[in-house]
């Protein structure tokens, strides 16, 4: 699936794993999507949580042992 942005916050620990996030989100137009890499454990439980708790739209996917998440701005 094509996103239309990318996020690699793996090298990010808890709470800047979100921070980082945010900030890229409030970059971009509403509507679009965001592809987030990230680890796994407290991030992937972190992460989306504190997205979907500000009503973004958050699926996760784990491909080849990598954890993802796939954002939706809001609309």
């Amino acid at each position: 699936m094509k996103t239309d942005e990318f996020i690699d916050i793996t090298s990010e620990h808890c709470p800047m794993t979100f921070v980082r996030v945010k900030l890229k989100l409030e970059e971009m137009a509403k509507g679009q999507t965001l592809t987030v890499r990230l680890n796994g454990g407290e991030p992937l439980k972190n992460v989306p949580r504190s997205l979907q708790d500000e009503n973004y739209g958050v699926s996760e996917a784990i491909a080849d042992g990598e954890c993802y998440l796939l954002v939706v701005t809001k609309i």
